[in-house]
C-alpha cells in the first residue's frame, strides 16, 4: 500500500520498529504503537507526534493473545500492520548449545507473538473487507539453521514460510503479505553481538528499504543483496558443507534474564 494512514507495529520501541514509526509519521497518519519498555515507547510516541502523526503507544506483550486481540478490534480498520516485534539469543558456545528455556522464549515472542499479531488484524480486515496490508518480519538468517543461533533462526524460518504461503492464499482477497528478510541492522539486539557483523546497516536506511518495497508489494523484501545471496546459498548447498562454513560463524550471546 503506497499510502496507508492506519498503521499498527509491534516492536516500536526500537530498531527497525521505532525507525519505520518515525518513517510513517505524518499529518493524517494514525500509528498505533507497542514495545516493552514505558520510556523508550514514550519517547517514539512523543517524536511520532511532532512529526503530525496522530499516536497511541501502548506497553504491550505480543505473547499475551487475550492482550493483543483485545487493542486491535478496538482499531480502526488498519491499512498496515508490521509483525516487527522479536527477540534474540545464542548457543553460547560449541560445548554449551542452546538453552531449552532460551529456545522457548525465543519462539514464543518470535513466532508466537507474530501470530498474535496478524490474526486479530486479518479476521478485522476480512471480517470489514478492508484490503489492507500485513508485513512480517523475519531474517536472513531463515534460510538456514544457525548453530550460532538455532532458535533464532529456526523461528524466523518458521514466519519467513508462513508469511509467503499467505501471501499465496490471501492473494485473491485483496490482502497483501510482504516478508522483510533484514541482514545486520542496528538494534538493541545487535548491540549485544561482540563479534563482527558484516554490511551493518542502519535501522533508519532500513526502514526506507522496507516501505519503499511495501509500497511497491513486493512479496520478499531482502536486504542488503550480497548478504541475501550468501544466506540463499547457504541454504541450497549441501549439508556437510554448510555446517563446515557455518561451524566458523562466531557465537551469539545467551538472552540475559
Amino acid at each position: 500500500m503506497k499510502n496507508p494512514r492506519n498503521i499498527f507495529i509491534t516492536g516500536a520501541s526500537s530498531g527497525i520498529g521505532e525507525a519505520l514509526a518515525l518513517y510513517y509519521a505524518k499529518e493524517d497518519v494514525r500509528l498505533y504503537l507497542t514495545g516493552r519498555h514505558p520510556e523508550r515507547l514514550e519517547d517514539i510516541v512523543s517524536q511520532c507526534e511532532v512529526k503530525g502523526a496522530v499516536v497511541e503507544g501502548r506497553v504491550l506483550d505480543v505473547t499475551d493473545k487475550g492482550a493483543m486481540a483485545q487493542w486491535i478490534a478496538e482499531l480502526e480498520p488498519l491499512d498496515l500492520v508490521i509483525a516487527n516485534a522479536g527477540i534474540s539469543g545464542g548457543s553460547g558456545g560449541v560445548m554449551n548449545g542452546e538453552p531449552v528455556n532460551q529456545a522457548r522464549k525465543i519462539f514464543d515472542v518470535n513466532l508466537t507473538g507474530v501470530l498474535n499479531t496478524i490474526e486479530p488484524s486479518l479476521e478485522g480486515m476480512l471480517n470489514k473487507n478492508h484490503k489492507g496490508q500485513i508485513a512480517i518480519v523475519s531474517s536472513l538468517a531463515a534460510f538456514r539453521g544457525w548453530p550460532s543461533a538455532p532458535a533464532y533462526s529456526a523461528s524466523k524460518g518458521a514466519v519467513r514460510f508462513y508469511g509467503e504461503a499467505m501471501r499465496g492464499v490471501l492473494k485473491d482477497s485483496g490482502i497483501k503479505v510482504n516478508v522483510i528478510c533484514p541482514g545486520f541492522v542496528v538494534s538493541r539486539i545487535t548491540d549485544a553481538n561482540d563479534f563482527p557483523m558484516p554490511m551493518l546497516m542502519s535501522a533508519e536506511k532500513s526502514a526506507k528499504i522496507i516501505a519503499k518495497g511495501l509500497a511497491k508489494n513486493k512479496g520478499r523484501i531482502c536486504f542488503p543483496w550480497p548478504s541475501c545471496f550468501v544466506s540463499w546459498l547457504i541454504g541450497v548447498i549441501p549439508d556437510a558443507l554448510a555446517q563446515i562454513i557455518l561451524s566458523k560463524a562466531p557465537s551469539k550471546n545467551l538472552i540475559k534474564d
